[in-house]
Formats: structure tokens, sequence, C-alpha cells
């Protein structure tokens, strides 16, 4: 089944990502050659309190062969758990370079995850749980637990990477929306399950009608939490389906993991479209016209000018 993340938004999970950088450089480097590694953890040598974006020494030595976390000031929030959705800043660099492959700092754009669900390095998993919000936590991955022997981008096979970073937020996903039953009265559109016990709910496609030339956006499940908006991050369990056969290309369900999607980057139009103005905690039925999602192009198990269905449940928002 294809997962359809790397193709609704920029790819942004470092598990994936294409590393390399828009860091200009550090204005520290001569300081940062000569600073000292201590305890398997090289030195920050400016940009220390929460929220500066930092500077790392080169490490010196040999790097350490099991994962090392260090607290670099501790804040005040709650404590991470796997399941969370987390949001951070961080700034990250090979053990025996002293130039950054990667900082969201510089793009001024925090990087939104689950924690615990696979969608990073593992050593960000592990390192990440039981660290609490408001912290600025340095991690030291051996290759096991970060990008192995195949390397990533700019980084080398068999890297230890180094990485700080600051924990800005985190929130509890609730396992399914919730809210009041909207009559599905349309015979000529999809009827979707209202379960909310976590599972995948059912959608039964008719088969006797064209597909809508419109975007369709409907609530099966209406909540009352915040409308959302074209700039919101939000957190997602979805099931997707061809209009066409019925067939199921993707869902989040089949993984047992969320996705997050920053609508300001999300390139399926009618995805887009459908989810902002309806309300967190909901659950909605788009479907998608071939002009509003992959048109005439297509797109490994989805044929071109293919008529897309989600049943998408708005878990939470960023």
């Amino acid at each position: 089944m294809r997962r359809l993340a790397g193709l609704l938004v920029v790819p942004l999970l470092l598990v994936s990502a294409a590393c390399g950088s828009d860091d200009k450089g550090s204005d520290s480097a001569s300081a940062s050659a000569s600073a000292p590694t201590k305890g398997g953890f090289p030195a920050i040598t400016a940009g220390a309190k929460f929220g500066e974006k930092p500077t790392l020494a080169k490490g010196t030595g040999t790097p350490p062969k099991e994962l090392k976390t260090k607290v670099i000031s501790e804040g005040d929030g709650a404590t991470l758990k796997n399941g969370d959705a987390i949001q951070v800043n961080y700034l990250g660099q090979s053990w025996d370079s002293d130039k950054p492959f990667d900082n969201s700092f510089d793009r001024k754009q925090p990087f939104d995850l689950t924690l615990g669900a696979g969608m990073v390095i593992q050593g960000w998993d592990k390192g990440l749980v039981g660290q609490k919000v408001g912290s600025r936590v340095q991690l030291v991955i051996p290759p096991d637990l970060g990008y192995g022997a195949q390397g990533q981008g700019d980084i080398k096979p068999n890297a230890t990477l180094v990485f700080v970073v600051d924990v800005l937020k985190a929130q509890q996903i609730p396992t399914s929306a919730k809210g009041t039953e909207v009559p599905q009265t349309d015979v000529a559109l999809p009827k979707v399950g209202t379960n909310t016990d976590g599972k995948a709910p059912t959608v039964k496609i008719p088969t006797k009608t064209d597909p809508p030339k419109k975007l369709v956006s409907n609530y099966v499940l209406e909540s009352k939490g915040d409308v959302i908006k074209e700039t919101d991050s939000v957190i997602v369990n979805y099931v997707g389906l061809l209009w066409k056969d019925g067939k199921t290309f993707d869902s989040t369900y089949a993984t047992g993991k969320t996705q997050t999607f920053p609508l300001a980057q999300v390139t399926l139009k009618g995805l887009k479209d459908g989810l902002i103005g309806k309300k967190i905690g909901s659950r909605v039925l788009l479907v998608i016209p071939p002009d509003q999602a992959f048109g005439d192009k297509e797109q490994q198990s989805i044929p071109k000018n293919s008529t897309l269905v989600f049943a998408v449940d708005v878990l939470a928002k960023m």
C-alpha cells in the first residue's frame, strides 16, 4: 500500500528527509574546532539557551557506541510519552563535523511528529521519551539508531549524529474523532461508518452513480473543536479509496500511526481545501475530483484521472 505522506506534503520527516540545510555555517568555527567533548557530548559553543540557535563543537575522540542523552536545561511542562504529538526545534550535526547538516531554527518552522510512531530515526524516539516540555536536550546517536550503513544525503554511512532539541509543545492524541452524528442522506455519495473505537471506519461507495465533479467535504461526526485554519498543522487518521473500484490505496489505520499535515504545505488541493474550515475532533468525508487530486498523472496505485474518497478523523492540531 502506497503511503501518501510524501505526495501530500513537502517531506520534512527526519527519517526520510534529504538532509542538507540552509545553514550558512558558524561564526565560531575556530572555537568549535578546539572546544572539548565532555562525557561523550560535543560542547555547545554558542546559543546555549532554550530557543536560541546553538553552535556545536566537533566531536573529539571515539564517539559513544550507545545512545546518550543530556538535559541542557529542564522545562516544567508535561513529560513526553510514546504516542504524544510533539513540536520541536532542532539542530543536527555529524560527530566528525563542525557544520550542521540540518536545522529548523533557520527555517523558522518547528518540526511536528508523533513520538514513538517511527516517524523519525530511532535515536529520537528513544531519547526524547521521558523529557519535559520546555527542555533543551542534547542527543548523541550511534549509527544503528540513526541512518546506519546507508547514510542519508550529506550524512556519511555509519555516522554518529549529534542533535540539540528544544521541546516546544506536547499533547495526547485521541484515538478517534467524536461528536454529533450528521445524517448521511445523499445516496449519490459514499457512506462512512460512525464508530469511535479507534478502528478504521467503513466506507461504502455507490456503484451505480457517477462521482461528483466538485469537491465534497461533509461532516460524518461533528465536534465542537476549533475551526481548522490554513496555518494549522493537524494530526489525522484517514483511509483513502478509489471511487472507481472502492480499493483502499492508503490508510494510517493499517500502520497504526497517525499522520501530521502542515496544511500550508499540503499539495493535494482537495485534501487541503476540504479540511480548512472544519472542526478539530471531527470525522470528515472528502470526495476529491481529479482536477483537485492528481489529475492526469498516475501515482503508483492511483490511476490517472481518479476521483479519490477519504474518511478523515481530525484528531488534534499542533
